[in-house]
């Protein structure tokens, strides 16, 4: 089954452009490495409400037991970690987020 993830990415105010670049590679790896579904990754950006900040927001689905793989393929890690180090910690929250979601039908 399908895993709806909603990632949440504190920018460092500065680098955006180059988190922008491997945000673009990041979904099609993914999938070229099986590990998502066929639906595209959606994308937005915005600035915190406490602090102006940016932020950015990807949404995607998984395939089953993808993540725990993802942590151990080379190619994801080489998106992941320099993401990690393009965000930051901010107002008391982690640099980066990753709620596991389910679709509401309102």
């Amino acid at each position: 089954m399908p895993n709806k993830v909603i990632c949440q990415y504190r920018v460092k105010r500065g680098k955006e452009q180059d988190f922008e670049k491997l945000l673009m590679d990041h979904w099609p790896t993914l999938h070229r490495l099986g590990l998502v579904t066929d639906v595209p990754s959606q994308h937005f950006k915005g600035e915190e409400q406490d602090n102006g900040e940016p932020i950015y927001f990807e949404i995607f689905d998984w395939l089953d037991d993808a993540v725990g793989r993802a942590h151990e393929h080379p190619e994801v890690m080489a998106i992941w970690e320099p993401m990690d180090q393009l965000c930051e910690s901010r107002g008391g929250k982690p640099n980066m987020e990753f709620p596991h979601v389910d679709v509401v039908d309102a």
